[in-house]
């Protein structure tokens, strides 16, 4: 059955095309470049509810041009590109409206907002890509976008930054490209199928098959921030807070996490690599990061490089429960992809709430914050909390269901690990929140003059940490994310 055919494809243009009208405007049109911003990222949510509703239905949407024999230009939305782009579209209509309460005084408005609109459209277009051809395509494209958004601030250190970050996402994605034909070589198709297209090939040609999977894996591991390809991150956080959410919760890690997904469940099929042996060492790799990540925040006193680290290690638990092949643990690792978006978008923009406000950006700084901000930090308490993983919150319910898979498939050693990470969350999470609550302020450790915070940098916070509240408290009620990652992993693993 299907239903407006194109309705994948109209939501993708939302953004952009808004993007060269973006770039048109004159910087002194602040107004209507508001209203834009706010106009098209609303339009998005309300096509992506649209879209949700009729895939609960059954409604079938495939959008595809021919551009070689076996290779299209495909987009289709299916239930895992359905949890990617609401994820998406309802962050980027809340950092939008952070992006305006916290730019528009600044300079080079046009330039931010029009790279800024064309990485949602690349965004979108790499979780509702149909096949791997197409998914390259808006994967190199957020790489594009993303750049002039990291060097925003145009300062050395930001140029810096830049230069990283092109070379570490530009090498994964020329391998991605090798990976991409080397697919369609082997199996004449790059398109993305639950169960996965290689099985007769990994039969026949198991060496062939293994080196697949490592090529397409890494290439996607850079953005996913897995160890050894995490140090662009971490060196990223000089780019503007509304970037740094962006990065962090719906754009380019989440990208790479999503990408691994489709690379398991639909290239190999998870069966196919279990067979070659391949979900074993992307298990140990993930753990890897987790642990490292973790001990890495720990050392960092700037704010933002701890909550990039936390990013390293909390954005593999997504790989984790993708490696453990198991289906209970593919809930967690789907419902984390979700969750852990809204704990560090909350962080993040918390973060550049103590920085413009009170020019906090050190958590040596923080002490007293939370009686000079209270709003904004209860929202990263809430947020904190949640990634520690205290129950009922949003990161709880992930590691309960990664922990549970780890059981079911004997792999008690995962236990260990989660809750050997949450002590290690707790340790370089709990002393941000005892300075900002527990100690009083000096002049030495914070900066007394304050400037007043809009409630558009006031808002968005506290509206992520209330859904934060809501995905763990609610995690069992209809439609909740946690519900929909399970009808996702019921089709990936064909039960």
């Amino acid at each position: 059955m299907t239903d407006m055919p194109l309705l994948p494809l109209f939501i993708l243009l939302t953004s952009l095309l808004a993007s060269p009208i973006l770039f048109a405007l004159p910087e002194r049109a602040a107004n209507l470049r508001t209203g834009i911003n706010l106009g098209v990222a609303a339009i998005k949510v309300a096509l992506v509810a649209w879209l949700g509703w009729k895939v609960s239905q059954g409604v079938v949407y495939d959008v595809h041009f021919t551009v070689l024999p076996g290779l299209d230009f495909k987009l289709q939305a299916d239930p895992l590109a359905l949890l990617f782009v609401s994820l998406s579209a309802i962050l980027w209509l809340i950092t939008t409206v952070y992006s305006v309460g916290y730019l528009e005084s600044g300079s080079h408005r046009a330039r931010f907002f029009g790279f800024f609109s064309l990485c949602v459209a690349a965004t979108v277009g790499v979780a509702m890509a149909g096949n791997l051809f197409t998914f390259l395509i808006f994967y190199e494209l957020l790489t594009l976008a993303t750049y002039p958004l990291v060097i925003h601030r145009g300062s050395a250190e930001a140029l810096r930054a830049g230069r990283i970050y092109l070379i570490y996402t530009l090498a994964g994605g020329l391998v991605l490209l090798l990976g991409t034909l080397g697919l369609w070589i082997v199996a004449g198709t790059t398109d993305f199928v639950p169960g996965g297209i290689l099985a007769d090939v990994a039969a026949e040609q198991r060496l062939v098959a293994q080196m697949l999977f490592v090529v397409l894996v890494g290439a996607v591991g850079v953005k996913a921030a897995l160890v050894p390809f995490h140090a662009w991150l971490p060196i990223a956080m000089v780019a503007p807070a509304p970037v740094s959410a962006l990065l962090h919760a719906v754009a380019v890690v989440k990208a790479g996490a999503f990408g691994i997904m489709r690379v398991v469940y639909e290239v190999f099929g998870i069966e196919t690599a279990q067979a070659i042996g391949m979900t074993a060492p992307l298990a140990a790799l993930a753990a890897i990061t987790i642990i490292y990540g973790s001990l890495k925040a720990i050392t960092q006193d700037d704010i933002k490089k701890r909550l990039a680290y936390s990013t390293v290690s909390q954005v593999s638990y997504i790989t984790l429960g993708v490696a453990l092949a198991s289906p209970i643990a593919a809930v967690g690792a789907l419902a984390h992809l979700i969750h852990q978006g809204l704990m560090k978008i909350t962080m993040f923009m918390a973060a550049g709430n103590l920085a413009e406000g009170l020019g906090v950006k050190k958590v040596s700084q923080m002490n007293g914050v939370g009686r000079a901000m209270p709003g904004t930090m209860l929202a990263f308490t809430a947020a904190a909390l949640a990634m520690i993983g205290l129950p009922p919150l949003a990161g709880f319910v992930s590691k309960w269901y990664l922990a549970q898979g780890g059981l079911d498939t004997g792999a008690v050693w995962v236990v260990a690990l989660l809750l050997g990470s949450s002590l290690l969350n707790a340790i370089y999470f709990l002393p941000m929140l005892y300075r900002a609550w527990f100690r009083d302020g000096t002049e030495t450790e914070a900066v007394p003059a304050r400037r007043r915070i809009g409630w558009m940098l006031a808002a968005p916070p506290i509206t992520t940490a209330l859904m934060v509240l809501a995905v763990g408290g609610f995690a069992n009620a209809p439609f909740s994310p946690l519900e929909w990652t399970r009808f996702v992993v019921a089709i990936e693993y064909q039960e």
